[in-house]
């Protein structure tokens, strides 16, 4: 008995291994529907144009207004948002069928396709093409589609049908401020009766008034950003956020000139809440506090605040006066040499970083009669040579630099970190003598 059912199992196991090998190896009866073939070919970068058309909904069109901008023409004139539009072209792009579902129908209404849910026109190079969508798939995962010129039915995934039917919010450029920022030239910040103006110097800004200031670049593309990316709230209706725009008190304005010619951005505030109308878009609209929060700030936020520029460039010569200490170090290759002498590159390296973080903690008037540091660093292959005076004080030093009157305030610790470097550098170790 024990022999029959052992005998049994290895005829079962060998039938289940014939049909796995079978089904592995053979050739698919029909090759055509196994693949996936494209549902369209499109030249993405060659598409200037779109017009959805969901049954029963609002037909939206959109047409290419610049390299990488577009404008909605109908319902309304709109700014489009680029990156919902450039989505949309690229599901386009890929789309694909999970299978072709009939060659040659002879009744489209078998699958929503005599009244299509949603067709899609695009033109691309000057020729318009259509893209109906129909009826889901009894599961719910494919949609049927069909192509102007093309007979066959195809199904699609459902996600596609829902990346192409966007609403008109989903493709409105929700900026209020819809402005390429790397194209502005200069902007002004106007606030309490005071104009904080901009202008964009090679690979950075220049405040320009109330007075020219060292400019902090970082800081003041911050706000350009903020301005520029600032949206408005789409839950707030328009109607409702111009009647609050009415009656709230003025905050902040801002004019921004660039590739797109004067734009003006007004705020107000009403307690917490922020509403903005711009030149740039139409409406009125409640924005983010995060605007208002930038706009708030004052001049000296924008300001340079490091002592030196060298920044992250490697000096090629540091001259220092500390009371009765005075170094004179120059760079050659990766050692550094003093009258003659090596010095400890780790010391000198602590004195660089001291000196890259020298910052104020923030600007005062007064205070500086005669300085009891000097230091001058050279760098940029002699380029750039800069010099810095500190003055030391019971809360830390007050320095100004050589090229300018502005006094920076030094706290304790930054004073303490610099005049601990200073003592610190000391000459290289004498190589220990190899003995035989």
């Amino acid at each position: 008995m024990k022999f029959r059912g052992l005998l049994a199992a290895v005829v079962v196991l060998l039938a289940l291994g014939g049909v796995l090998y079978w089904s592995n190896h053979r050739k698919p009866a029909n090759p055509t529907n196994s693949a996936t073939p494209p549902i369209l070919k499109v030249q993405t970068a060659a598409v200037t144009g779109l017009t959805l058309k969901p049954n029963g909904g609002q037909t939206i069109v959109l047409a290419k207004s610049g390299p990488h901008t577009w404008q909605i023409q109908a319902p309304g004139q709109y700014p489009a948002s680029a990156t919902a539009v450039t989505g949309m072209i690229s599901t386009l792009g890929e789309m694909r069928s999970e299978r072709v579902i009939e060659e040659k129908p002879t009744d489209l209404s078998r699958y929503g396709l005599s009244q299509p849910s949603f067709q899609l026109d695009f033109t691309e190079n000057h020729q318009t093409r259509e893209v109906s969508f129909g009826d889901n798939s009894p599961t719910g995962g494919g949609v049927y589609v069909t192509v102007a010129g093309d007979p066959r039915v195809y199904m699609t995934p459902s996600w596609v049908r829902g990346d192409l039917n966007k609403s008109l919010d989903a493709l409105r450029d929700k900026r209020v401020m819809p402005v390429p920022a790397a194209t502005v030239v200069r902007f002004d910040l106007i606030r309490n009766g005071q104009t904080i103006e901009f202008a964009r110097v090679g690979n950075g800004w220049q405040i320009q008034k109330p007075q020219t200031y060292r400019t902090d670049t970082f800081q003041v593309d911050d706000l350009l950003d903020q301005v520029t990316g600032a949206q408005w709230d789409p839950g707030i209706d328009p109607a409702q956020a111009e009647q609050a725009f009415a009656h709230a008190k003025p905050y902040a304005s801002v004019k921004l000139m660039g590739s797109t010619g004067e734009q003006t951005l007004e705020v107000r505030q009403d307690h917490d809440d922020y509403y903005a109308k711009s030149s740039a878009a139409p409406g009125t609209w409640k924005v983010q506090v995060a605007l208002g929060e930038a706009l708030g700030r004052t001049v000296d936020s924008f300001r340079n605040k490091q002592l030196f520029d060298f920044a992250y460039a490697e000096p090629n010569k540091l001259e220092v006066h500390s009371g009765t200490t005075a170094l004179f170090l120059n760079r050659a290759g990766s050692d550094w040499w003093s009258v003659g002498t090596k010095m400890d590159s780790d010391s000198i390296e602590d004195l660089v970083s001291a000196l890259r973080s020298l910052a104020a903690t923030k600007f005062v008037d007064s205070g500086f009669t005669a300085p009891d540091i000097r230091v001058t660093v050279t760098s940029g292959g002699g380029k750039q040579v800069e010099t810095v005076e500190i003055q030391k004080t019971k809360d830390g030093g007050i320095a100004r630099r050589a090229d300018g009157p502005t006094l920076y305030a030094i706290d304790a610790d930054t004073m303490s970190m610099l005049e601990g470097a200073i003592s610190g550098v000391k000459p290289a170790k004498a190589a220990t003598p190899v003995k035989k």
